[in-house]
């Protein structure tokens, strides 16, 4: 009988592997905070959910770890989170949360399965994205039964299919007046803003609690930042009477208590800039508006110089955790 020629993990699985760990640590002490200060039981089911997923995920992220006598990674801990501080969200807020970090999960579950090869790294992010997606549905369902899913903008159905006949009308200018935004273009407008939304009022609840100055000067940069991205679109909605997308900012309390760890604070907003960056590319890439693509791209050079800075911060004060790299031939031939 032929042996088992066991392979150990690429370079590409170790990433999925390593970053999926350093987020699920993250996703713990959310989860594990946000259960303490729900009252609403239906959202907590979802919490409880959430956490159990995230945990057994660790579990299973180290179990390949120690078998490839590979390092675990740091990430972080209980001592990253303060579960008996007061409430710095209201009832709703948790649900929000599971709803847009499931989101998130899809995506890049998604991405981390298509790039990896081996079987039981494969299986794991099969099961990953499965159980993922459970837990987005149900919070779909339940933030609609509750009425707080924000829908996207509706447009009257077409009549009839057609080809583009004019290529300028369709790929629009750079000045004068623009066509009509068409649903891919909407669609990539919309989640846009819902994101930045998201990160609006986790920024003005870390606002609030943080005491660290320059930790506190990078957040409210990151606020005007993301009210800029909200604005920008809205007055694109708006000049082609679909309205605009009204915020309700009150998910925050008055708590100037932390619940989270600095450390945990800015690497969770690094964390969300990075996906931020991803997201704008796709919009980039599904929309043929000049002006549009204009604002995107130069959104991405912003939000990339912010994620230097936040990175720079993190790196100043030693809370970057480094992932595993490629050895330095050169320096352990002793070339200089």
């Amino acid at each position: 009988m032929a042996g088992t020629h066991v392979v150990g993990l690429s370079s590409t699985e170790l990433s999925s592997l390593w970053t999926s760990y350093i987020n699920d640590s993250i996703s713990v002490c959310l989860s594990k905070y946000l259960l303490q200060i729900t009252e609403d039981d239906e959202a907590k089911a979802l919490l409880e959910q959430s956490l159990t997923l995230a945990q057994t995920h660790l579990q299973t992220i180290q179990h390949l770890f120690e078998k490839e006598t590979f390092p675990i990674p740091i990430g972080f801990s209980d001592a990253d989170v303060h579960v008996s501080a007061p409430p710095l969200f209201f009832d709703l807020f948790p649900l929000s949360y599971v709803y847009a970090m499931s989101r998130i999960g899809l995506t890049k579950y998604a991405m981390y399965l298509s790039n990896v090869a081996r079987e039981d790294v494969r299986s794991y992010y099969t099961q990953c994205l499965h159980s993922t997606a459970e837990l987005y549905n149900k919070s779909v369902t339940l933030m609609l039964n509750k009425g707080i899913y924000d829908r996207p903008p509706m447009i009257p159905y077409p009549d009839h299919a057609s080809y583009i006949k004019k290529k300028e009308n369709f790929l629009s200018k750079w000045f004068g007046p623009q066509r009509q935004l068409n649903v891919m273009e909407i669609s990539e407008m919309f989640f846009n803003i819902e994101r930045n939304y998201f990160g609006l009022i986790l920024l003005t609840a870390f606002i609030q609690v943080v005491k660290d100055e320059k930790i506190k000067r990078l957040l409210i940069r990151g606020k005007e930042m993301a009210t800029e991205q909200i604005q920008f679109i809205n007055e694109k909605f708006i000049q082609d009477d679909l309205l605009g997308t009204i915020m309700v900012n009150t998910e925050v309390t008055t708590s100037t208590v932390s619940p989270f760890s600095d450390k945990l604070i800015l690497t969770l907003i690094n964390l969300l800039n990075s996906a931020a960056l991803s997201f704008l590319g796709n919009a980039i890439s599904m929309t043929t508006r000049l002006d549009l693509i204009g604002e995107y791209s130069k959104l991405m050079v912003e939000v990339m110089q912010y994620g230097k800075d936040v990175t720079d911060l993190l790196i100043e004060r030693e809370w970057l955790e480094e992932p595993p790299q490629a050895p330095n031939r050169k320096e352990l031939a002793g070339i200089t």
